[in-house]
């Protein structure tokens, strides 16, 4: 159409897909921004972030192509902002941020940001961007300390807070974060690069108000949303109509190695809603793997945009039709101060999980079990000049066999989808040496079409001492195969130390490493699907 303004009895569909791509050219520009800007390797070489685009009441927009969990877990950060600081009352140039597990957020590395986006008088969206800092404090560098057992130890909680008012900073807040953090430069250059995503996303937005005035442009976007709704009841109406349970578990949780974890879910299909209840899932823990909701919501959203189809708008009407059964005090909903600095690894088991259970309703189009991991090592320390360090690796497993073809080796599944960082990057970040970066040849399960492949890293370390936080997963079960295929071969991780003796890692371990030291790791292979010939 090339009316200036539209009326909202005008909309039709095809101005609805314009506005639909050009919402997330916008949110992929903002994504953009952020990594081109950011200086940690977490985000600029991983891209551990996410940008996304939302209506003044919280209900999605848009979201950038990147991660999953981060943008599932902006829902209920938004959510809680908007609840302390009403739209109606924010003004341009606020900037409003958060990071507390317990009050919206999802683990303290992960610092949500939100700008209003002002349009003729009024709030007409919010331009919200996550991204994981290197550091927040805490036991730790990294501030993901595997031995923690409770939140306390994890680092520096941020309740939701009026960052700027009017363009104006507050540099008390910003005191107070650097005063308790170790690398308070790198965190404020990368807090930056979420505030220009945000504002690069409002400025884009108020360019459509102004073409389109602002109530048509609030009709259209509304009117996404509906439709994202019902094409996502539709798809759910396409299930046949059932429960399904599947059982997992965690190999441990980070302190008490020798006990596994359970993870049980059920998902019900009736009509056009989808329930997902982890009604028997383990009690919460005293390690840090419990999962505060905002992380099981991604995991959900996940699940139900994989059997719903890509073509339906990732915004908030997909969500809609799901409902989640989180019991209080448990593994997925821990009340405080429970430890949850290691969900990562809980939300990719129930992920697969869901998707497992699934799986007994459509075995043709859920493939086998992934790795279930992302595997976080941190290294942190100082530098011949006394300036502290901190940088942290996510190494992937491998995805798992299905009816289209074998899985990939070596790549971020479902909820993660973080990218491998040049072992020349690492390098020149902390005195280390990557000596080995391979597919782990043999990893896979078995089947007509077998699972990926892990990873195989060895790392060893130039001067020491340095801090080691490594958060693994799989190492004592396995990712299952599906329709026959075979299992996926366990991880394993030890530590070679420069007198001879070897150390072996339990999933999780927090320990110093010195001159000399090596790491050894290898991820988690995926099942395979089908009976192998």
């Amino acid at each position: 159409m090339t009316a200036a303004r539209l009326e909202p009895a005008r909309l039709d569909p095809a101005s609805i897909e314009i506005l639909r791509r050009r919402l997330e050219a916008i949110a992929e520009e903002m994504q953009g921004v952020m990594l081109r800007s950011a200086v940690s390797p977490i985000v600029r070489e991983a891209n551990d972030a996410s940008a996304s685009l939302f209506l003044p009441d919280g209900t999605v927009l848009a979201q950038s192509v990147s991660l999953p969990l981060l943008l599932g877990c902006l829902v209920p950060a938004v959510g809680r902002l908007i609840r302390e600081f009403p739209v109606e009352e924010m003004r341009p140039g606020d900037i409003y941020l958060m990071n507390d597990p317990y009050d919206g957020g999802t683990h303290i590395p992960d610092v949500s940001l939100l700008v209003p986006v002002h349009a003729e008088g009024q709030v007409v969206a919010l331009s919200t961007t996550i991204l994981h800092h290197q550091d927040m404090g805490g036991l730790t560098p990294g501030s993901v300390p595997t031995h923690a057992t409770e939140i306390y130890q994890e680092g520096l909680r941020l309740p939701p807070l009026r960052l700027a008012r009017e363009g104006e900073i507050d540099a008390q807040i910003m005191r107070i974060i650097g005063r308790n953090i170790r690398t308070a430069d790198a965190f404020e250059w990368d807090l930056n690069a979420q505030i220009s995503a945000c504002r690069t996303g409002a400025a884009r937005l108020q360019e459509l108000a102004a073409k389109h005035g602002a109530a048509p442009l609030t009709a259209m976007l509304r009117e996404q949303v509906r439709l994202a709704e019902a094409a996502t009841r539709a798809a759910i109406r396409a299930i046949p109509d059932g429960s399904w349970r599947y059982e997992d578990r965690l190999d441990n949780d980070g302190v008490d190695l020798d006990r596994p974890v359970p993870i049980v879910v059920t998902v019900t299909v009736a009509g056009d809603e989808l329930t997902i209840d982890f009604t028997g899932t383990s009690p919460q823990v005293r390690g840090p793997v419990n999962a505060a909701p905002a992380g099981v919501m991604a995991g959900a959203f996940f699940a139900l945009r994989a059997v719903t189809g890509p073509d339906i708008p990732n915004n908030g009407g997909c969500f809609r039709p799901l409902r989640l059964v989180l019991p209080e005090g448990s593994l997925v909903n821990p009340r405080p101060p429970a430890a949850v600095n290691a969900r990562t690894a809980t939300v990719k088991v129930l992920t697969n999980a869901i998707l497992g259970a699934l799986a007994e309703a459509l075995p043709e189009r859920i493939p086998a079990a992934n790795a279930g991991v992302s595997c976080i090592v941190s290294f942190g320390g100082r530098r011949e000049d006394g300036s502290p360090y901190v940088v942290t690796e996510v190494i992937a497993g491998g995805s798992g066999g299905s009816a289209y073809g074998p899985g990939v080796n070596g790549i971020s599944t479902d909820v993660s989808n973080t990218m491998n960082q040049p072992a020349e990057m690492l390098e020149s970040d902390a005195p280390l040496r990557v000596r080995r970066v391979a597919v782990r040849r043999g990893s896979g399960g078995a089947g007509v079409h077998p699972g990926g492949c892990g990873i195989l890293r060895e790392y060893e370390v130039l001067r020491g001492p340095l801090t080691l936080s490594f958060r693994g997963e799989r190492h004592l079960n396995a990712p299952r195969g599906a329709l026959g295929g075979g299992p996926g071969q366990v991880a394993e991780a030890y530590i070679d130390r420069q007198n001879g003796v070897r150390e072996e890692i339990r999933s999780k371990l927090s320990t110093v490493l010195h001159t000399g030291d090596r790491l050894v790791m290898g991820t988690a292979g995926a099942g395979g699907w089908g009976v192998p010939s």
